[in-house]
């Protein structure tokens, strides 16, 4: 209990501290005007009150990941209490922070446009891409499986059924992508955050209430995980989104167009990530505790279930039904924002303007199309890649980001050292993972060390433009050349 505690304490006071040490290396400019006013176009630029900007940031990054992701990751043991906290604190903040204060400076630019400026025209394909495919992805399973949960839910219903459901859902999607970020997103999500942060707040009081035993670092700093999987890299990819997660960048860029001040950036951004690395701290406490050991917490079941067991007996009726909140409308809120995100990136890269509802079809339909062929084919095994994915992009978005704090004159190790750091967990992954290359474990480690000691090589080798001779693009303006 005293290591969680102690990290949930250090995890608030990282906000105050390091998050005020980034903005500063930064340097946000009050009197700058941001592009929800320079671009304003009522449909994904328009100024939103703050604390409603938040909320949509929070549930864009948030979804089941910082539940499901601590869930599993506790398994490993109270380590996974230090990575949340240290990888939130000094990573996964930071990652989000920065790109979303690049976004501003760049009118709002997606993700695969600011990495291109910086680490040039093939990784700005690339990144293109592999964003794609993460969107398209998110979107589609998170219509499936919430279907059939609500399915399950409803099972007494003459017209239940998981296609049903999964209509219904895609309807949502399609409003929820094409229409004015205020119309749909802008009043659910709100909504949604507060239940969100309600359930945590509900569960975090149980772990301080209840009794039960919790891990410590001075006991066992590693558990024995059930199917005996190494700590590292393992637990990096298993927690993502309460630590560090390269979905959040491609989510910032709408926010990005909704910040009416840049000194707002760090309550929303860097705020957002250490609150979901509350709720991932929160939830890892609560599995372990409520489970009592690490081989009881392996026998419960999936972390719907856990998240299910523990709603319904510390909260009681209301816990279920922020337990159904948790495992059916958090992913949805994912998913919505993943596709509009998805023709964002689409409109960035084609520099079709959006503020017509024929423009905005243009790019949607072909992207509602391919997912509705992700639900015809079996793509399970793509699927396995998603985490690997997902933590690739944060590692690209790390090193453009460097590149971008160089460029500027600024005090890049702030990013420097969680982008080498985040080279070797996805290298090294990939290297020995059974989806990977299922190498020995020593060689898939020598070879992330190997890849990171060359991306920092070319790091300080390679020339860059200083910023007074590179202008900051806005999205119509800018080009594929070096």
């Amino acid at each position: 209990m005293i290591t969680f505690t102690v990290a949930l304490v250090v995890l608030v006071l990282g906000y105050f501290i390091y998050g005020a040490i980034v903005e500063r290396v930064f340097g946000p400019d009050n009197k700058r005007v941001t592009p929800c006013y320079t671009h304003r176009d009522g449909v994904d630029y328009m100024p939103m009150a703050t604390w409603r900007v938040f909320l949509i940031q929070f549930l864009n990054i948030a979804g089941t990941g910082p539940i499901f992701g601590a869930i599993m990751g506790i398994l490993f043991g109270p380590a996974a209490y230090l990575w949340i906290v240290f990888g939130c604190i000094f990573a996964g903040a930071v990652h989000d922070y920065l790109s979303g204060m690049i976004s501003l400076r760049k009118n709002g630019a997606s993700l695969p446009e600011l990495i291109g400026d910086e680490l040039g025209t093939p990784m700005r394909h690339i990144m293109r891409v592999i964003s794609m495919v993460l969107m398209i992805l998110v979107g589609a399973v998170f219509v499936i499986t919430p279907a059939d949960l609500l399915h399950s839910l409803a099972s007494g219903w003459s017209f239940s059924s998981p296609v049903f459901w999964g209509a219904v859902i895609f309807i949502y999607y399609i409003l929820a992508t094409i229409l004015p970020i205020d119309a749909v997103i802008g009043r659910i999500y709100p909504v949604f955050g507060f239940a969100l942060l309600f359930m945590a707040v509900g569960v975090g009081s149980g772990v301080f209430i209840h009794d039960g035993w919790m891990p410590e670092i001075t006991d066992q700093f590693v558990g024995n995980h059930p199917k005996g999987l190494a700590m590292f890299p393992m637990l990096c990819i298993t927690i993502a989104c309460g630590a560090i997660s390269g979905f959040h960048a491609t989510q910032s860029p709408m926010m990005a167009r909704c910040l009416r001040n840049e000194r707002l950036a760090r309550p929303v951004f860097y705020g957002a990530m250490i609150t979901e690395g509350i709720v991932a701290l929160i939830w890892a406490g609560a599995a372990i505790k409520f489970a009592g050991s690490y081989e009881a917490l392996a026998n419960m079941g999936t972390p719907a279930v856990v998240v299910n067991e523990i709603c319904s007996t510390w909260l009681g009726k209301f816990g279920m039904v922020l337990a159904v909140l948790g495992v059916v409308a958090a992913p949805i809120t994912s998913g919505d924002t993943a596709l509009r995100a998805a023709r964002l990136i689409v409109a960035d890269m084609t520099h079709l303007k959006q503020n017509s509802i024929k423009s905005r079809l243009l790019l949607a339909v072909p992207i509602f199309a391919l997912v509705i062929v992700l639900f015809l084919v079996d793509f399970d095994i793509l699927w396995r890649y998603f985490a690997w994915i997902n933590q690739t992009i944060a590692m690209i978005t790390l090193w453009g980001i460097t590149v971008y704090l160089r460029r500027h004159n600024k005090f890049f190790w702030i990013s420097l050292v969680p982008a080498m750091f985040m080279t070797v967990v996805t290298v090294s992954y990939i290297m020995v993972a059974p989806e990977g290359f299922s190498l020995p474990y020593a060689v898939g480690i020598i070879t992330g060390i190997v890849a990171m000691v060359a991306a920092a090589v070319w790091f300080f080798l390679h020339k860059v433009k200083k910023a007074d001779d590179v202008e900051e693009k806005s999205p119509e303006e800018a080009t594929d050349k070096e």
